[in-house]
């Protein structure tokens, strides 16, 4: 089914309602506490996803909905809404405006349009199949990259690869900087990374642990800037995906980074 303009306007509002949640905390006193797996989770998170579904619950009821912080709602369309309200929590914690709000359309498995706001700058990038990525309405798209030498790699931290992640990782960034990492990656950043990305800051992301609220809207934004989103296998994204991301600025630099990836 492809994107109608109706989806893509409920998709700003999403946003929108995410961040009118978001903004009256941010650098204030605010409730947070540890997840069951250790990660933070603060009001903010929680009144941003409450708006968003209660939102959806009125325009889309019939769709499904999978949120980071209120589990899933089967729906009856083979349509889903996956929502994050804030990536990048502990940013959020700390003051820095580099987090983001994630809102996600998924027809069956595939994402099919996605957002990555940032509500404090009030940056917003929107991608959709089959239309241009627009940053703040107008469009944007990768950069060209010859080499992998020189490409400019971001992670969010290169602690949350775990076992044989950690080798692909550093053969990665080793190819990327020529050896040098003193010229190497750009930590921090979560999926704002994706947005620099898509507007041609950025030429390569990798990560691991991901779920599917973390990636599922980075993937509409990226490719609809010319880039291209897959696994670490070079698979195309999907509900079903593991985790292992890469996003690439420059799709002909795909065979480089798995080359150099996986040694």
């Amino acid at each position: 089914m492809p994107v109608t303009a109706a989806d893509l306007a409920l998709a700003q509002r999403l946003a929108d309602a995410a961040g009118a949640a978001i903004r009256p905390l941010f650098r204030q006193a605010f409730a947070q506490e540890l997840k069951a797996d250790r990660s933070p989770v603060t009001e903010a998170d929680r009144a941003a996803e409450a708006a968003m579904r209660r939102l959806l619950d009125a325009e889309a009821p019939g769709d499904g909905v999978v949120g980071e912080e209120y589990g899933e709602k089967p729906g009856i369309t083979g349509r889903r809404w996956v929502l994050d309200p804030i990536d990048g929590t502990r940013s959020f914690i700390a003051g820095r405006a580099i987090f983001g709000t994630l809102v996600a359309l998924l027809d069956g498995d595939w994402p099919v349009l996605g957002v990555i706001d940032q509500p404090i700058s009030r940056e917003r990038w929107l991608g959709a199949a089959g239309r241009p990525t627009l940053f703040n309405g107008a469009a944007v798209r990768t950069r060209t990259c010859p080499q992998l030498e020189g490409a400019l790699l971001a992670t969010t931290s290169p602690h949350l690869f775990a076992g044989d992640e950690v080798d692909g990782y550093r053969r990665l960034a080793a190819a990327a900087s020529a050896g040098d990492l003193r010229q190497g990656p750009v930590y921090g950043g979560d999926c704002y990374n994706y947005g620099l990305l898509a507007s041609g800051h950025l030429d390569l992301i990798c990560e691991a642990g991901l779920k599917l609220h973390d990636f599922a809207a980075l993937v509409p934004v990226v490719e609809g800037a010319g880039g291209r989103m897959c696994d670490w296998q070079g698979d195309p994204l999907t509900a079903a995906s593991e985790g292992q991301v890469l996003a690439i600025g420059d799709a002909a630099r795909t065979d480089d980074v798995l080359e150099a990836l996986h040694g």
